[in-house]
């Protein structure tokens, strides 16, 4: 099952972030996408279908733990062409949870993808994905993390745990 590092954080200055980005990543690399996430109900870990403005979709499962800071992620996606049909029986079978909507820019920074994130309902934030290979531990992963964390400005108090969907749900929105 592939592995990466994640951190979120709220961004308090999102364009002192995008211009941080675009350091890092290069200037004018950045990839603008919007994606509707919803969630299903599961036993353990993460469901969610993502969908985008191309019509087709992402199944995505996922394990991690709830906590601000650095933490390993396990998953696995397959692609599809009928998102709406998945979805249906998706729903049918195991229940929605709730949706995320977002705008996403993502950079691409050595090994790690770098998501700044405007999320409906929510505002702005940052996400590190640092994709590691085999033989990377999760002790690498977490300092290839903190190393982008100080150079994007993120402050640990800045730091948030789970899904922006629990963050919607703690608000009383489910994002439907």
């Amino acid at each position: 099952m592939p592995r990466n590092v994640e951190v979120k954080a709220r961004l308090r200055a999102p364009e002192a972030a995008r211009g941080a980005a675009e350091r890092l990543g290069g200037p004018g690399r950045a990839r603008g996408m919007w994606q509707a996430d919803t969630f299903f109900r599961v036993p353990r870990g993460r469901l969610k279908l993502r969908r985008g403005p191309d019509g087709r979709g992402e199944l995505i499962f996922y394990e991690r733990p709830d906590a601000a800071g650095p933490k390993l992620s396990r998953f696995t996606i397959t692609p599809t062409d009928d998102p709406d049909g998945l979805e249906v029986v998706l729903a049918q079978a195991l229940g929605v949870l709730g949706v995320v909507r977002k705008e996403r820019l993502l950079y691409l920074v050595g090994q790690t993808r770098v998501h700044l994130d405007s999320v409906e309902g929510l505002g702005d934030f940052l996400e590190l994905e640092v994709v590691l290979t085999e033989e990377q531990t999760m002790e690498d992963g977490e300092r290839v993390a903190r190393q982008l964390m100080k150079e994007l400005g993120i402050r640990e108090e800045d730091l948030i745990s789970g899904a922006y969907l629990d963050l919607l749900l703690a608000k009383g929105e489910s994002g439907s």
